[in-house]
């Protein structure tokens, strides 16, 4: 281990003894995820193996191409899940994934989940204007405010105007 991300992954892991990073395609559950969520999006999330990054129960199940993320990529990411982690601790298991995946609705209008995110991703524009500058962090609009209205995270909040302003928000916090 080396770089930033060795060094965040080793503050993680004095915060939260048990975090651990594996593998998705090594999981029985993270695959039957994968194909549970492909049913509930009629196939619009794809990438779930491949792509994204899950914490769940203290653990960060991580895609393919983790080995070849950039040192820059995995801190960006490492701060994002970090978030998720303290929610996790602040809220409970039981509580936070009622939270995640049911309130108000599953799909469409999952009020906590939009919540839960909005506060990692936060954390990722945070992170990505100190790693790569602010331009950089104004770049990932398109990108968030697609997973959030898009069938990624299940339409969890489909209102482009309401992401748009939480994003204008959001990066007017980071100093320039």
């Amino acid at each position: 281990m080396e770089g930033k991300a060795a060094a965040l992954e080793a503050e993680i892991r004095r915060e939260f003894p048990s975090f651990r990073i594996r593998k998705k395609r090594t999981s029985r559950l993270q695959r039957a995820i994968d194909v549970a969520l492909r049913i509930v999006t009629l196939g619009g999330m794809r990438s779930y193996l491949t792509e994204y990054h899950t914490v769940l129960f203290g653990t960060l199940w991580v895609p393919d191409g983790w080995n070849t993320t950039t040192d820059e990529d995995r801190t960006i990411l490492l701060r994002h899940e970090r978030v998720h982690l303290r929610q996790r601790r602040r809220m409970g298991d039981v509580r936070m994934t009622l939270v995640y995946l049911v309130w108000v609705l599953p799909l469409f209008l999952a009020w906590g989940r939009a919540r839960l995110e909005w506060e990692a991703y936060e954390e990722t524009i945070r992170a990505t204007a100190e790693v790569y500058g602010r331009a950089r962090a104004e770049a990932l609009r398109a990108g968030i405010v697609a997973r959030f209205t898009g069938p990624d995270y299940g339409w969890m909040w489909p209102f482009p105007r309401t992401i748009n302003r939480w994003f204008d928000e959001a990066i007017g916090r980071i100093p320039d």
